[in-house]
């Protein structure tokens, strides 16, 4: 289904790949004619023209890009704007589209949902913005539907911000990357790699984008193929997929850990869309005659069969025919991960899902930016039509990802032939994919077609004794196993018909119900504040010396943003920092608040200009065992704090959060031996956290070990390579050293560091 071509190859005329080595020119030239450099070739990729474009540093190897439109959803718009009022905004300088999928059942928390909306609703019209009500469209499909453009790039406060098929280069990234384009700065990387991702052939009946998305994934997740590179679809496979397919694989690059992804666009595309009523923003997009990848991910599509990610990662999968072939094999090894996942917190089992040999599921779901597409929904329909899902346990949600989808999808009568089966319709919303609906019974298994299945993703809660868990599949799949009642089937089982309907996009829907400013801003209009709505608590500067005590020292593979801010119901409280806090580490470390807290105690008083040992005991033993060897630290030039340990943390969601919480209780680093994305070591850089790297190994400290970390803001401020570091041993009155290494950093991420935050180097 998927080879990986190690090292460099090139592309000529978007259909031979050549893998670099010393017969490569030679090649180049028999097809083309020409002599060609690397350097050269390197320039005619996608992702490079449209990089280039945007880039305002003048230097391609250093980019500081500035983004044609912004977009944010109803967890992460508050924060952002708190963060860039509190810098001095005074109006959007670029389109900027709120849209309230998120936070939509406003039960949660009582009116703090619907505050959130009305804060959304008066900031569009206060600095000129787009307000998308609840219930409308889930964000990345408004995305598509209205704000997708060739060429343009689009930045997000969502991980999932993929509009590559559609000519779109787009990144999801925390919150304060947001701010910075509001405040008319830029995203700042390194050139990134470029990798292809050649198609070829076209799938088989009963094969869904999803399936596609999930055998991709498998093939590179683990070996981090594509991380932080974007990933370019090529080949003649492309022109066999239609849009909805497209996007449905281009929607789930996120789970690979790439930086963007962008697709060749065609007349496909482009009918996409005449059909949104937006021709204009159409732009044919193709590779050079000759273009350089740093890899080459080949998809033959003929081969790809009906996939699911077992629990609990979007990388751990089988096809659905080899998980039958080899049942109770496979479970076991689930269950031996989920060991791991869960840190034996809870029972978990699946081998009693079992029933006369067949897999048994308890519930599905077709949701979101990734499931609740036109395409994937009337195959459903169709798969699932004259066939009915039963009166027992098993149950059958979907939610169309827009009105406007949910509005085709009754006038052409798939809404009804779902609703004769059992299964319910429900409006855009993104919470089954993120634990706030439709969450399982304890120890049920479910199949989505969403985008990720981490642990307790789905809304149970371990710290309850409660699990249940998620398994990815395309709707197709889904459908069939529906049809069978729950019996974990593919759709290649299907024998009848999955017909083609035509898509008509009602406009009207968004026009008599989006606000939309067009980007004039009205200063007149007073914010809505609802009483869950806080200012940040006030940010120090990072001090000459640190002393950080390790509060949590996690050794999973790889640890999530959702163990790190838990999803579902407390992302009510994203509007109120402090609050949210409160709920950092609690699936994963309930004990983490309160020991961050507790050695906050003597930050806050040392900031308020009173010895830190009066606020926590342990503050003058320890200094007393510094001053040993550092006589000029003082309880006046060095700051005290919290950090934690990770293996790998920061895969998944784009949400800052996962290091906002960390900041507000304390925090002051993270230490890890590598960080799962890019975008969740950004957040840490932007609350002012220093994302320190050690070499795997034996840690030279241990859980609720004390650290010094001596001339701290000096190393940052001189780009120091190495840092010294000790471990306090107060037993012993020594210090022990040991060397850790804050990885590279622009001139202005130094200075968010050293200011202690980025509302802090904005702050006017």
């Amino acid at each position: 289904m998927i080879k990986l071509l190690q090292g460099g190859a090139y592309l000529v005329n978007g259909m031979d790949v050549i893998p670099e080595g010393p017969e490569a020119a030679a090649g180049i030239k028999a097809k083309t004619g020409k002599d060609i450099t690397k350097a050269e070739a390197a320039q005619n990729t996608m992702a490079y023209g449209i990089l280039k474009s945007h880039n305002t540093s003048g230097n391609m190897e250093k980019l500081k890009i500035r983004f044609d439109k912004l977009t944010s959803h109803d967890i992460t718009f508050v924060g952002i704007i708190q963060t860039a009022r509190a810098s001095g905004l005074q109006k959007f300088p670029m389109p900027y589209v709120l849209t309230n999928c998120h936070n939509s059942l406003c039960a949660v928390g009582g009116t703090i949902n619907e505050d959130d909306h009305m804060y959304g609703l008066t900031c569009a019209k206060k600095y000129g913005g787009v307000y998308v009500p609840p219930h409308q469209a889930v964000i990345h499909q408004f995305a598509r539907e209205m704000l997708a453009g060739g060429g343009r790039m689009i930045l997000g406060s969502d991980s999932h911000t993929r509009y590559g098929a559609l000519g779109t280069m787009a990144m999801g990234e925390g919150g304060p990357e947001l701010v910075k384009q509001l405040l008319n700065q830029t995203y700042d990387i390194n050139m990134p790699g470029v990798v292809a991702v050649y198609l070829k052939g076209s799938p088989v009946k009963g094969v869904g984008p999803q399936d596609v998305a999930l055998a991709i994934i498998g093939a590179v997740f683990k070996n981090g193929f594509v991380k932080n590179k974007v990933m370019e679809f090529v080949g003649p496979g492309v022109a066999s997929l239609s849009a909805d397919f497209r996007i449905g694989i281009d929607v789930m690059t996120t789970e690979t850990t790439c930086l963007s992804s962008i697709w060749k666009t065609d007349e496909t595309i482009k009918e996409f869309y005449e059909i949104h009523g937006r021709s204009e923003d159409y732009a044919e997009l193709n590779p050079g005659e000759v273009a350089y990848y740093d890899g080459v991910i080949e998809v033959d599509l003929d081969k790809i069969r009906p996939m699911i990610a077992m629990p609990f990662h979007p990388s751990n999968t089988y096809t659905i025919e080899e998980l039958n072939a080899n049942l109770m094999d496979i479970l076991d090894e689930t269950e031996k991960r989920a060991l791991v996942s869960l840190d034996g917190a809870v029972e978990y089992s699946l081998k009693d899902k079992v029933k006369n040999g067949k897999f048994m599921v308890d519930q599905g779901i077709i949701a979101g930016c990734a499931g609740g597409g036109f395409e994937n929904i009337c195959a459903a329909a169709d798969i699932l039509k004259g066939r009915y899902i039963g009166s027992d346990g098993f149950t059958l949600s979907v939610y169309p990802a827009s009105m406007p989808v949910y509005m085709e999808l009754v006038r052409n009568g798939c809404c009804a032939a779902l609703m004769e089966t059992g299964a319910v319709m429900k409006t855009a919303f993104c919470g089954p994919c993120f634990g706030a609906g439709d969450t399982p019974a304890n120890n049920a298994f479910s199949i989505r077609h969403s985008t990720r299945n981490f642990p307790n993703r789905e809304g149970s809660k371990l710290q309850n004794g409660q699990i249940s868990s998620v398994a990815l599949m395309d709707a197709r799949s889904i459908a069939a196993t529906a049809a069978n009642q729950g019996v974990l089937t593919p759709a290649t089982d299907f024998d009848g018909e999955i017909g083609k309907y035509k898509y008509h996009f009602d406009s009207k829907i968004y026009a008599n119900r989006v606000f939309d400013s067009k980007g004039v801003a009205d200063p007149d209009v007073e914010i809505q504040f609802g009483p869950n709505i806080k200012d940040w608590p006030e940010m120090g500067a990072l001090p000459e010396n640190l002393v950080l005590r390790v509060v949590s020292e996690i050794h999973d593979p790889v640890t999530t943003t959702d163990e790190l801010i838990p999803s579902g119901e407390t992302s009510s409280y994203r509007s109120n920092p402090l609050g949210l806090a409160e709920f950092a580490l609690s699936r994963k470390d309930p004990e983490y608040v309160g020991r961050a807290k507790d050695i906050q105690r003597a930050e806050k008083a040392r900031m308020a200009g009173e010895h830190p040992c009066q606020a926590h005991p342990d503050v003058k033993p320890l200094m007393g065992v510094i001053k040993q060897t550092f006589t000029n630290a003082s309880h006046e030039n060095t700051g005290f704090g919290s950090t934690i340990f990770a293996v790998k943390p920061g895969d998944g969601s784009a949400r800052e959060q996962a290091a906002s919480c960390q900041k507000v209780l304390g925090g002051w680093a993270n230490i890890a031996n590598e960080y799962a994305t890019k975008r969740y070591r950004s957040n840490l850089i932007n609350w002012g956290m220093l994302p320190f790297l050690i070499e795997e190994g034996d840690l030279p400290f241990k859980n609720l070990d004390y650290l010094f970390i001596p001339g701290i803001k000096k190393a940052v401020e001189e780009k120091d390579e190495v840092i010294k570091a000790y471990v306090v041993d107060r037993d012993a009155g020594e210090l022990r050293e040991f060397e850790m290494k804050l990885g590279e950093l622009t001139d202005e991420e130094r200075q968010i560091i050293l200011k202690g935050c980025l509302i802090n180097y904005n702050r006017v």
